[in-house]
């Protein structure tokens, strides 16, 4: 009787053993699936520092005239009524 039972642990211990490192959605499954996590956790920080520098120059843009004069004259050449334009060229 104890021969028959410790025959059935025996089995049920390597069907485990066999599930946890053999079987395709064992070890080898969560090894990959840790990366994955870990890849598209650092791909979320980077969105999730854009999305912050975004959001910090819309509420500039919201809130402050001079973020929107600074983007006027750098990015459009605009420049102020009764002011003088110099544009430099080098050589």
């Amino acid at each position: 009787m104890r021969f028959i039972v410790l025959l059935i642990l025996l089995g049920l211990l390597i069907s485990l053993q066999y599930s946890i490192w053999i079987k395709p959605n064992g070890l080898k499954e969560l090894q990959r699936l840790n990366r994955i996590i870990a890849q598209q956790q650092e791909e979320n920080q980077g969105l999730l520092e854009r999305n912050q520098f975004l959001n910090a120059e819309v509420q500039d843009l919201k809130n402050g005239l001079e973020a929107i004069e600074e983007r006027a004259r750098s990015e459009l050449g605009m420049i102020k009524k009764n002011e003088t334009f110099f544009q430099v060229i080098e050589k």
